[in-house]
């Protein structure tokens, strides 16, 4: 029955990705129609990260109530229903509003997800779905770029993709059956739900967590600065350096692809360590003042880095936990991810106002060691308690 529910999760997380990238693309057509400034664009990501971060803190919970498929299709209905809120929304306070759901919507999902991947599929899986994720946030904006050119409007491009999700959402409502064959329930009910000072206070757990936060504080800085830092540190024209930073997040995808071939070789705690080594070498890229090819050739080294340290960490996780609790670890490790997605850019930012954006990679570099040490930490920690066992 897992082999059948295969193709529904890889199209599940095409859906997860296609409203992750949506904001970035249409707001600098929606600003100038609400009359709210360009930064406005911040106020409504944070709603929608602490939505995400408060949904994910309570995934196992509500997992263990209704089961994956149902969070599943529950969630992905409620991201549509967000989707067609923003579609009619014409004023911003409405669109605070139709955020909370947008991001209530996304964080059960993907730990509820990701938990049942880890336990029921191989590391390979991991890394192409994830892949499938940004075939989805590539998706997104595509799908608004054509409404826009056949003179549509942002409302228009939402109301499309609000229309996807519908159709996922339905789908996965007709195949809950599948879910509830086997021992797929009996596991996701096994065990009691465990509190985040529970899921911290397991061996290992707080290095895991702050590992994966400076993961995807790195990610994010990377994928929202790397363009500016191209162009205003590099001297290249804007055009140009928006396809290098293009280029991160194709390198993200590309790289999960490719990483999915390399897990049928390596473990995953391997795979994380050839992804930290490449990530530092692309900052060391990026420092070197040898003109602005190289510094754009490591910000694609570094989206290669990237991709496969994410679903490596959540692949590893029943394995670090234990399977009873990897649903209440990985909900505690997306809140975890979301913290340092949302706050640490606009910390960078900050810091480059007053010191420079060639700040960048050097701020980059430093959070990645920090990364790679806790990460040996975390495995040292886990290994010795396997051995006392």
């Amino acid at each position: 029955m897992t082999q059948l529910l295969l193709p529904i999760i890889y199209l599940a997380f095409i859906s997860l990705g296609l409203p992750d990238s949506l904001l970035g693309s249409a707001w600098p057509t929606m600003y100038p129609q609400l009359g709210v400034p360009f930064s406005y664009a911040g106020i409504l990501s944070m709603i929608i990260s602490l939505g995400t971060i408060v949904s994910s803190l309570n995934s196992d919970r509500l997992t263990r109530a209704l089961g994956t498929g149902r969070v599943t299709a529950l969630s992905v209905g409620m991201t549509a229903a967000a989707l067609f809120g923003f579609s009619v929304s014409g004023q911003f306070w409405m669109l605070c509003l139709w955020a909370i759901p947008y991001g209530l919507g996304a964080g059960s999902v993907d730990a509820a997800l990701n938990n049942y991947v880890a336990l029921h599929y191989e590391s390979r899986h991991m890394s192409w779905l994830h892949c499938f994720w940004g075939v989805g946030t590539i998706i997104g904006p595509m799908i608004l770029s054509a409404v826009l050119r056949v003179g549509g409007s942002w409302a228009t491009g939402y109301r499309v993709v609000g229309l996807i999700q519908c159709a996922v959402s339905a789908l996965l409502f007709a195949t809950l059956g599948m879910w509830k064959r086997g021992n797929i329930q009996q596991e996701e009910h096994g065990a009691k739900a465990l509190s985040v000072w529970e899921v911290l206070s397991l061996p290992g757990a707080k290095a895991g967590m702050v590992t994966f936060l400076c993961y995807c504080a790195v990610e994010s800085t990377l994928g929202l600065w790397g363009a500016t830092y191209i162009s205003q540190v590099r001297g290249v024209d804007e055009a140009t350096a928006a396809s290098f930073g293009a280029m991160f997040y194709i390198g993200i995808t590309v790289g999960r692809a490719i990483s999915g071939f390399m897990a049928m070789k390596l473990l995953p705690k391997q795979m994380v360590r050839v992804g930290q080594a490449l990530l530092a070498l692309g900052c060391i890229f990026m420092m070197i003042p040898a003109g602005s090819t190289l510094s754009g050739i490591g910000l694609v080294v570094c989206g290669l880095g990237c991709a496969p340290i994410y679903p490596n960490i959540i692949q590893d996780t029943p394995v670090n936990y234990g399977t009873e609790n990897s649903q209440a670890a990985i909900g505690v490790q997306m809140a975890f991810a979301y913290v340092g997605s949302t706050f640490l850019p606009s910390i960078f930012g900050a810091l480059a106002g007053v010191g420079g954006y060639g700040l960048l990679p050097y701020f980059a570099i430093g959070i990645c060691v920090l990364m790679t040490v806790l990460f040996v930490i975390q495995k040292k920690i886990v290994e010795t308690k396997v051995k006392t066992n």
